[in-house]
């Protein structure tokens, strides 16, 4: 399995640096491979401000505000159990383009400061936990979900040396 990450900005100006993008790369590829996800893959990477990623919240979840992190999923999945065969999207395309991951880099500055570690658990952090809902996780379903999510958010973090 192999993971192509393409990266973008939606402020100009605006990026993470070369360190923050190795982290968010190996995160991707870390969760695809600790999730046990068989093809190819494909993920955008988009970072943002404040205010460009409260803009897409606004837009596409009808929440008025700035948030961390947002995922866009391509296809439907239940706890890492693709809904759909993603089989013939493989052998049509050669990868799976999995979704978008918007990443306000705003956010993920002072939410180091404020939990007290550095840019890279932060951004390893951010992106897990937005692989894992492109790949059908959700904290807001139930507890048990959360737990559910939490779980593999820490043990793929810990694998990459990014642990609290």
């Amino acid at each position: 399995m192999k993971a192509k990450v393409r990266f973008c900005r939606l402020r100009r100006g605006l990026q993470a640096d070369k360190q923050s993008e190795k982290v968010i790369k190996d995160c991707i590829r870390r969760t695809l491979l600790e999730e046990g996800f068989p093809y190819d893959a494909e993920v955008s990477v988009s970072l943002t401000d404040g205010e460009g990623i409260r803009k897409l919240n606004r837009d596409h979840r009808g929440i008025d505000k700035p948030t961390d992190v947002l995922s866009f999923p391509m296809f439907e999945f239940i706890n890492g159990k693709p809904l759909e065969d993603l089989e013939s999207v493989f052998e049509t395309e050669g990868s799976v383009l999995l979704g978008d991951i918007v990443l306000s880099v705003e956010h993920a500055r002072a939410q180091a400061l404020e939990y007290g570690h550095g840019l890279a658990r932060e951004f390893g952090f951010l992106t897990v936990h937005s692989v894992l809902h492109l790949l059908g996780y959700d904290h807001e379903r139930s507890e048990e979900d959360t737990g559910l999510m939490r779980a593999h958010e820490e043990r793929i973090l810990n694998t990459l040396g990014l642990s609290r």
